[in-house]
């Protein structure tokens, strides 16, 4: 039993760390004093939310395309202060890009996790 839990735990994580990290994008607008600002508080709202419902989805069941979605995520999550014109305000702008990169590398670190659970079920 323990050799199917070490797998399935071990994918687990990345999905909580992507809930945690939605969790602090959706407070940060008002953490970080930028909730009046519509652009990047919006931005913040709406990716929290949607990587939020996506980790915990993920949370129930292994799938890659959850991942994928984070992924995507943290890409525009980085880019977003030059494409949504905050990048001038460096505190915000250093939050989106910080939570993006993370998204980004727990999401390959995601994909990696269930391509090596695939294996290890089709070894068994």
């Amino acid at each position: 039993m323990s050799n199917n839990s070490a797998p399935a735990s071990s994918y687990l994580w990345p999905n909580w760390l992507t809930l945690i990290l939605a969790v602090w994008l959706f407070v940060s607008p008002w953490i970080l004093g930028f909730s009046g600002t519509p652009n990047p508080a919006w931005n913040a709202w709406v990716v929290g939310v949607i990587v939020a419902v996506v980790s915990i989805v993920a949370l129930a069941q292994v799938a890659q395309w959850e991942d994928w979605v984070n992924l995507v995520l943290g890409i525009w999550l980085f880019i977003s202060p030059w494409a949504l014109h905050f990048s001038g305000m460096q505190h915000v702008a250093m939050d989106a890009w910080i939570v993006g990169i993370l998204f980004f590398v727990i999401g390959i670190w995601g994909v990696v996790a269930v391509r090596q659970l695939e294996v290890m079920h089709l070894q068994h």
